[in-house]
């Protein structure tokens, strides 16, 4: 009998992991991701696994954000050395983000061990290194859309479907014949929003025997596209009237080459008045060029102002954008008194150049701070939406007198009706279980599927265990 174990994104969003068993195939690990919030350092340290990555035969990756494959160094310091199958477009993401959040993590390292050594503490030891980067990055293997991949030798199979979430971003199908019977397990991974710039809709698997499906946002839907971009809109002309600034943290895949988009064609219509836009993120920058190098996955209906041939395609179409790769071109968005739109990253506020730009312009009620994607629980990102006043930042307290705005229609995500929708094209109706969510919005969801299908779903706690 087959077992799967729910170990991350289980009754909580990041943090994304799960490991099947069988003796016909051994270990399968899905996803290998990092929770969000906190200190860094600390969460590596405590992030510990409920198994031996030694043992582990295979992992297989949804997609490329880091609270899907962030744990994934680590697990290869510790012994794992099988191969790793994603898209191909996701295992270039992969050079990117790994060894970005593995220089951020030896910055921080250094820095913790210099002040300990001052203190006569013990140094801390790193729990991964540059090395283990390039050793996973060595493991991947690329796989198209569709292809059906054998695997663990031959006893299993994976075939890749677009999850219309991010760039590469897949729903997992993994078959397998067990004591004779042929069983399939579909893991949705992130799930994209129908009708979405840049991505494709998400794909609809329709036959499964056990289906993990995220519920993100179980519990509510997004606004129309229109409407958003008619309150993005109305938040610049009024921000641009107050003589502000805006600051918009942004995952640095998926949702800045989205936003980039919508600038870029508000521009277009002389709706944008003269905001000079700052993208400061070098990982972001980074990603948006492997955005261009696949274009040919992208939505082609939203791609058609790009550059086939890849010359300079961003800078053409938002003329009055600027790359901020060095920390002195960072420093530099300091001295501009109004007029600026700074993205930056990291999107939950959790660490990167973001922060830097709220000490300098968070305390200013002139200003407007617009998030743009679902904040965690324990992260900066949710305090600031909760309706935190004051907020400590490199040491120090600073209030919070910056207007606050959500963008919720350029979530990445499904809304609870593209689940109930994506969930209903399996036939006959499988076994399902929620994960990638907080209890309320399962329970929401749960009970939509449940009025609306009259389909009874899992809700698996952390470390639980199930059968099938």
């Amino acid at each position: 009998m087959a077992t799967v174990t729910f170990l991350g994104a289980a009754q909580e969003v990041t943090g994304s992991c799960h490991l099947l068993e069988s003796e016909c195939f051994g270990q399968i690990l899905l996803d290998c991701g990092m929770h969000q919030g906190g200190d860094l350092l600390s969460r590596l340290e405590e992030e510990q696994f409920e198994f031996n990555p030694a043992g582990i035969d295979v992992v297989i990756l949804s997609h490329g954000h880091l609270d899907h494959c962030g744990m994934l160094p680590k697990l290869v310091h510790q012994g794992f050395d099988g191969p790793i199958y994603c898209t191909k477009a996701t295992a270039d993401l992969l050079v990117v983000m790994l060894k970005d959040a593995a220089g951020l993590y030896e910055r921080d390292l250094e820095r913790e061990n210099l002040k300990n050594k001052r203190k006569g503490k013990p140094e801390r030891k790193p729990e991964y290194t540059m090395k283990d980067v390039e050793k996973v990055l060595s493991l991947c293997e690329g796989l198209d859309y569709c292809k059906v991949r054998p695997i663990c030798s031959g006893n299993a199979n994976v075939r890749l479907h677009d999850a219309g979430h991010i760039l590469g971003s897949s729903i997992i199908e993994l078959t397998f014949t067990e004591h004779g019977n042929e069983k399939t397990l579909v893991f949705s991974g992130d799930l994209g929003k129908r009708d979405a710039v840049l991505m494709n809709d998400p794909s609809s698997p329709t036959k499964a025997d056990l289906v993990l499906m995220e519920s993100t946002y179980g519990d509510r839907e997004h606004r129309t596209e229109g409407d958003t971009l008619e309150q993005l809109e109305q938040i610049l002309r009024d921000t641009w009237k107050r003589g502000g600034n805006v600051m918009i943290p942004s995952f640095a895949v998926g949702r800045t080459q989205e936003l980039l988009f919508h600038l870029g064609c508000l521009r277009q219509q002389n709706k944008l008045d003269s905001w000079q836009i700052f993208l400061d993120s070098p990982m972001a920058i980074e990603v948006t060029r492997i955005y261009e190098k696949w274009l040919e996955l992208l939505s082609e209906e939203d791609t058609r102002h790009l550059d086939t041939n890849h010359k300079a395609p961003l800078e053409e179409f938002l003329p009055n954008l600027f790359l901020a790769v060095t920390p002195e071109d960072s420093m530099a968005i300091n001295k501009i008194k109004s007029g600026a739109i700074v993205i930056a990253g990291s999107g939950m506020c959790t660490g990167g150049r973001i922060r830097h730009h709220f000490k300098q312009r968070i305390w200013n009620p002139n200003n407007t701070l617009i998030f743009v994607g679902f904040q965690a629980r324990g992260t900066l990102g949710r305090i600031l939406v909760d309706g935190a006043r004051h907020i400590k930042l490199f040491g120090e307290q600073y209030v919070v007198k910056a207007q606050i705005e959500t963008l919720g229609g350029f979530s990445a995500h499904a809304g609870q009706s593209g689940l109930v929708n994506w969930i209903s094209h399996f036939k006959p109706v499988p076994q399902v279980v929620l994960v990638h969510g907080e209890p309320k919005a399962q329970q929401a969801l749960a009970d939509r599927l449940y009025k609306d299908q009259n389909l009874r779903v899992g809700i698996p706690a952390r470390n639980q265990s199930l059968a099938f």
